[in-house]
């Protein structure tokens, strides 16, 4: 039996990481020489790692361990999943117990008339999944010249090629040959950073009704879908002004444009709610899910699909899957994740209880002479940093540079902390305390100290 253990020094660790394994978003010589940190296990919203530091984890791995870690009934569903029925596919006019109960499950939870499920392994496949079925449906409708798909920049919708091209990320499409054809993006409705002397609910709409200018301009035989993320996550938390969300309902109902929701990170129970669309009052054709929907203890993705376009996909061959679609033993984690979720109330709880208490903590950090903008919605948060409050103003040094050396803070303070450009973000764990939630606000405040003292030391506290 091949046995993995924890015992090398951490200095070996490390060299064989360097010498073999190769890590995503990440400039691999520098990882090298600095060496990458080793976790080594984890339990609720801890992490230790390889030299014993405990470590709160304010990102819930990568926005995904909703239930936080150490679950063994998570555990114990996959063994016995294994032992019953590692694997089997999908294809071939087959299905199984697992995914059909998880369909069954999904369809309860999701609301109105998406009760049609498409699995995949990840976010990214069922974006890429999502791309081929709308131009499939309108293909069907009889309206095959309805390709385009209008995205945001600045969003996320995953790294292949195909959801890669759909997020907005222009490092991204800078490598590798994206955006693919029929991709179209309009801005974001980022007020702190773009909306000028406009108010938030004049800029929110106006950002909106480029939508239906992109849909004018394009030809509306030609747009098949919009998809956006109800907030956008890795693009640093940008949560929508109200006017945004319902003034793009409007024109998506108008134009008869399919919505997409990409709920990756904003599904079961992020945002207060089981899904971001009920919290932002969307009603989408589509849902995009992975990440919580098993809280990342195995990898599984999908798309919920409404009756209308699955009906029609149903009226032809859809020559799309992936080999472990419907996976039966991450079905049945995913089963017993969202029954713990729900046997233990943990959405209620965090719309009832940590939600209001994070708000209240984490409006405090406004208060930060380097915090321009302290905003959050369910258990997302972000901090727009500034050397310049009144003016809303962007450091003089390169996008990123005050952020990282605020993150590097943050890990030097044991607390896990990302930056995307200037912006601080957290997602924590839904399972996280009133008592864990002061450590973070306490180590955040400390990281932001040692940050602005760093930042003013290489005279980077100056505006752009």
């Amino acid at each position: 039996m091949t046995v993995i253990t924890n015992h090398l020094p951490t200095e070996e660790l490390q060299a064989l990481d360097a010498a073999h394994h190769m890590h995503p978003f990440t400039t691999g010589s520098e990882l090298a020489s600095k060496g990458a940190r080793v976790i080594a296990r984890a339990e609720g919203v801890w992490l230790t790692d390889s030299e014993g530091n405990r470590i709160l984890d304010a990102m819930a791995g990568l926005w995904c361990v909703n239930i936080g870690y150490g679950r063994k009934e998570l555990a114990e569903a996959a063994a016995r999943q294994m032992t019953e029925l590692p694997y089997y596919n999908t294809f071939f006019q087959t299905t199984h117990v697992p995914a059909i109960a998880l369909a069954e499950r999904l369809a309860e939870l999701a609301p109105g008339d998406l009760n049609n499920v498409f699995f995949a392994s990840s976010g990214s496949e069922a974006n890429d999944t999502n791309i081929r079925m709308v131009r499939t449906y309108w293909a069907e409708k009889g309206k095959a010249s309805k390709k385009t798909i209008i995205a945001r920049w600045n969003g996320y919708h995953g790294s292949s090629v195909g959801s890669g091209s759909l997020g907005g990320m222009k490092g991204m499409h800078a490598q590798g040959g994206m955006p693919i054809p029929d991709v179209h993006h309009i801005n974001q409705p980022n007020w702190w950073a773009e909306g000028g002397d406009m108010t938030p609910e004049d800029f929110g709409r106006a950002r909106a009704q480029e939508l239906e200018a992109a849909i004018l301009g394009l030809g509306e035989d030609t747009v098949a879908a919009f998809i956006a993320e109800p907030v956008q996550g890795a693009g640093g938390v940008i949560v929508p002004p109200d006017s945004y969300w319902p003034e793009i309902q409007r024109i998506c109902d108008k134009y008869e444009i399919l919505l997409i929701a990409d709920e990756v990170i904003t599904g079961f129970g992020r945002t207060g709610t089981w899904f971001g669309c009920q919290t932002m009052g969307i009603r989408p054709h589509i849902m995009t899910i992975a990440k919580g929907l098993s809280s990342g203890y195995q990898p599984i993705g999908a798309s919920i699909v409404c009756d209308e376009v699955a009906s029609v996909i149903a009226g032809t061959e859809f020559n799309h899957g992936y080999t472990y679609s419907g996976h039966p033993v991450a079905c049945a984690v995913a089963l017993e994740n969202l029954r713990l979720l729900e046997d233990e109330d943990i959405v209620t709880r965090v719309h009832n209880e940590t939600m209001p208490y994070l708000h209240t903590r984490w409006a405090e950090m406004a208060d930060h002479p380097l915090v321009g903008e302290a905003t959050i919605v369910g258990l997302m948060g972000s901090l727009a940093l500034t050397p310049d409050k009144a003016r809303r103003a962007a450091f003089a040094s390169d996008a990123g540079t005050v952020g990282f050396i605020c993150r590097e803070r943050c890990f030097a303070n044991n607390l896990i902390m990302r930056h995307v450009g200037d912006r601080m973000i957290i997602s924590p764990p839904l399972v996280i305390s009133k008592a864990e939630i002061d450590t973070l606000i306490d180590r955040a405040w400390l990281s932001l100290n040692e940050g602005l003292a760093a930042i003013k030391a290489q005279g980077l506290y100056v505006a752009a």
